[in-house]
């Protein structure tokens, strides 16, 4: 089954979108739209476990006063890039009502979940863009062979502006990324 995109989609604009554009979109756009390389991506429905893995990093990670936790909100990082993660942490003074994109030098952990869609995008892809614009540190969480989430910890390496591994976290997330996190990773005990 095809559905059409609808006209104000085609063909798009010369040269591609812009970040700014993602503000102008027609009501009548998908909610959950980011921009990669002046492409629109639109997000396709999420799974249960996705939507659990969310909820859970949302609600147990705790950061200092001066963080936030913000959820499926897109970073500014550059003209032609605006990707929309899934959970951020971000300077609390950087978080206003009319905001609708966030600066890299006010993100401190990107979270992406990877979906079956996104999986290229969250491996390679947004890694890359993230690290380039110096966000300090990334986890990406993945469905491991008996359906609980395992999360893959980076922190930015300053010099080369690239990520490297500093865990990989199964049952429990245990790490410090300028604080302590501690977060049990069993979404079973969360949801009952």
């Amino acid at each position: 089954m095809t559905t059409a995109l609808p006209e104000w989609f085609y063909p798009g604009p010369s040269g591609g979108w812009t970040a700014d554009m993602l503000d102008r979109l027609p009501p009548d756009a998908p909610k959950h739209v980011e921009l990669i390389d002046g492409s629109l991506i639109f997000r396709s429905p999420q799974t249960a476990f996705h939507m659990l893995v969310l909820r859970l990093l949302e609600q147990r990670l705790t950061p200092p006063e001066h963080l936030v936790v913000a959820r499926e909100m897109t970073v500014t990082l550059g003209l032609r890039q605006r990707p929309e993660a899934d959970i951020l942490l971000v300077e609390r003074s950087a978080l206003h009502d009319s905001l609708t994109s966030f600066k890299p030098e006010d993100v401190h952990l990107v979270i992406e979940v990877v979906s079956e869609e996104s999986r290229e995008r969250d491996r390679t892809t947004k890694p890359i863009k993230y690290s380039d614009a110096g966000i300090k540190h990334f986890w990406r969480v993945e469905k491991d062979h008996d359906a609980k989430p395992v999360v893959y910890t980076f922190e930015l390496e300053p010099v080369v502006r690239a990520y490297v591994p500093t865990g990989i976290h199964r049952k429990r997330l245990q790490a410090d990324i300028g604080f302590p996190v501690d977060i049990d990773l069993d979404p079973g005990k969360f949801i009952s």
